[in-house]
């Protein structure tokens, strides 16, 4: 990722990529993708073949979301399909603020306005639901047409997970606007304490106007083999929108490739190793957030506690002096300052729609894993992988940078 480029319109290009996990791919999918790799006489067609599609049904049958085949449309990563998704819905779009990085350029891309919404203070991911009721307002008196809304209960960048009264709340408010929904689920299967927090999907409450969307790589799959689904209501106009986003996907040549859709539909059925590999690495990203939160309360910036994914969002606001005393006075600034003392890319708050004022940072946990795959593997499997050395000082770097802050 850089900073700025000298290319029109380039900084899009470097954008940060999503929280990584940091561990290598899991041998049983590798060795399932390698297993198809030979294989072409068949192209996986465009939405996704049977068999792909099947298994995302049982995946959303175990989580309470009754679904069907023809419900379903998968593509080469969670970018492309939500713009096929926006293409196909007219309107303007409304997404709480912050959010993640590639939602934005997604809808100015197509040369539609994007609406920040603010969120309240508990979470983010979900826009408080006065702040969106005033906002469709104020589009609408300026001609507006808010028709779609974007959110994610399980947020990237904030790492919160929105409560559920919350999320009625918000979905409520839209439908009652005439809005439609698409939730990004990408990481609800990172959640740090699955056990104690409920995850509430818009798709279970407003089942004919909420469009779920996951990318494999929050959770199940490598990043670097792009596969997403995404779940349509079952209804005529559900049916008529995947209709449409299966002629865009068509046009763009976006399909899944044939190795990958069949790794993916593997992991998608979340086989013993699979679901095994994903409980672990969310258990081992949980510990790791809360040491790196710990650290950044104690230097006297703020951050919510971390509940979901491999990453955190702090406000660095109250050390603003002692920053501006290292020439850091906006989150362009803080992002390199932070990402030269980290050694690793801390993006700045800028990024995900939050002021260039704001000293705000998301920052990643899968740096923290180890240099090498031996290293990262031995952090999975450790019982206590915070004491491991390399580990245990790669936490005290990350303590120190924010300690000289204090």
């Amino acid at each position: 990722m850089r900073r700025t480029a000298p290319e029109d319109h380039g900084p899009v290009r470097y954008g940060p990529h999503a929280p990584e996990p940091g561990l290598p791919v899991l041998p049983e999918l590798a060795e399932v993708l390698a297993a198809a790799a030979g294989d072409t006489s068949t192209p996986e067609p465009t939405g996704g073949g049977p068999v792909l599609r099947e298994a995302a049904v049982g995946y959303w049958w175990r989580r309470g979301l009754r679904s069907r085949p023809e419900d379903v449309a998968a593509a080469p990563g969670a970018q492309p399909l939500l713009l096929a998704l926006l293409a196909a819905h007219g309107g303007d779009v409304l997404m709480p603020r912050p959010c993640p990085a590639w939602w934005t350029p997604q809808v100015r891309l197509l040369g539609r306005p994007a609406f920040h919404v603010p969120t309240p203070a508990e979470c983010g991911g979900v826009p408080d639901p006065y702040a969106l009721l005033e906002t469709v307002r104020r589009v609408r008196a300026e001609g507006g047409s808010p028709n779609l809304l974007l959110l994610s209960v399980a947020d990237d960048p904030t790492a919160t997970v929105a409560p559920p009264e919350l999320v009625r709340e918000a979905c409520e408010a839209a439908v009652d606007q005439g809005m439609h929904i698409i939730s990004d689920e990408t990481w609800r299967d990172t959640l740090h304490r699955p056990h104690e927090r409920v995850l509430l999907s818009p798709a279970e409450m407003c089942p004919d106007d909420a469009t779920v969307v996951s990318d494999l790589s929050g959770a199940l799959a490598p990043a670097a083999w792009p596969v997403a689904v995404a779940r349509f209501p079952s209804t005529g106009r559900g049916a008529a929108q995947r209709a449409r986003v299966l002629d865009i996907l068509t046009a763009l040549g976006a399909f899944v490739a044939g190795p990958v859709a069949a790794a993916a539909a593997h992991a998608l059925g979340e086989p013993e190793p699979v679901a095994t590999r994903a409980a672990r690495a969310a258990a081992l990203h949980a510990r790791l957030a809360a040491a790196a939160h710990h650290a950044v309360l104690m230097s006297g910036a703020l951050s919510r506690p971390p509940q979901a994914g491999r990453h955190l969002y702090a406000d660095l606001g109250p050390l603003r002096a002692r920053l501006a005393a290292r020439g850091v006075t906006d989150s362009m600034e803080l992002e390199d300052h932070l990402s030269a003392r980290l050694g690793a890319l801390s993006p700045g708050g800028h990024r995900f729609g939050d002021e260039l004022g704001a000293l705000r940072v998301r920052l990643g946990t899968g740096p923290l894993l180890g240099a090498t795959a031996e290293e990262r593997i031995s952090a999975l499997t450790a019982e206590r992988p915070l004491e491991l050395p390399h580990v245990a000082e790669a936490l005290s770097r990350f303590r120190s940078a924010f300690d000289e802050l204090r």
